[in-house]
């Protein structure tokens, strides 16, 4: 395990393999370096890149400084970008996708920029989560009811069916998606900064600066 300081002074900690061009994997809620697709991603990525996997702000071995904001995420990437010598290829998955999309709108050095189920809204005929799910979340949270923040997550913001969530807290997983549960507020806001109904909800990045 590595670490390198954000802007803010919080440690974010990663894990590196391979030897060529970088790449950055970003991961969604509520996986982590010891949770979700990254983890089996990373080795088979390594024989074509350096790969950087990293805990996002909160998560396991990385710290969390409050207050939290989208921004102080971006300048976590940065500094694993700068990690990385300057720039890198960025992969990103759910709220991760949003996050590095938010990146290479700020202007971070993405050479290019994979984005994977985006948790974007294309149009109002879509399933969406309650207007304050957010507000929900920190509730749940500032309670220490992890568990029932991340059934709420699992059904009322993703969507996923009741029936499927109850056998998952049976699981050994389980305690591994608990030990996170308090950055699911976190993913929230991430998602909140963006909206395809919103013609313009950051400034684009310039010319070279990602590609999608």
């Amino acid at each position: 395990m590595n670490k390198v300081f954000s802007k803010d002074g919080t440690a974010i900690a990663f894990d590196r393999s391979g030897q060529e061009r970088p790449i950055i994997l970003v991961d969604g809620a509520p996986c982590s370096r010891a949770f979700g697709p990254m983890p089996q991603l990373a080795p088979l990525l390594a024989p074509r890149f350096t790969v950087y996997h990293y805990d996002r702000r909160g998560r396991n071995d990385s710290g969390d400084t409050a207050p939290y904001a989208v921004e102080r995420e971006i300048e976590d990437l940065e500094a694993l970008i700068g990690e990385a010598g300057g720039s890198a290829f960025v992969y990103g998955t759910s709220s991760g996708a949003a996050l590095a999309l938010a990146a290479a709108a700020r202007g971070l050095k993405i050479e290019k920029l994979a984005l994977y189920e985006p948790p974007f809204m294309v149009d109002e005929s879509g399933r969406r989560p309650p207007a304050d799910h957010q507000t929900q979340l920190r509730q749940l949270i500032a309670s220490g009811r992890r568990g029932d923040a991340l059934r709420f997550f699992m059904t009322r913001v993703v969507g996923m069916p009741a029936l499927f969530v109850w056998p998952m807290r049976l699981m050994p997983m389980w305690s591994k998606l608990e030990a996170v549960a308090h950055t699911l507020p976190y993913d929230a806001a991430v998602k909140a900064e963006w909206s395809t109904s919103r013609a313009e909800p950051w400034p684009l990045p310039g010319p070279g600066s990602a590609s999608l």
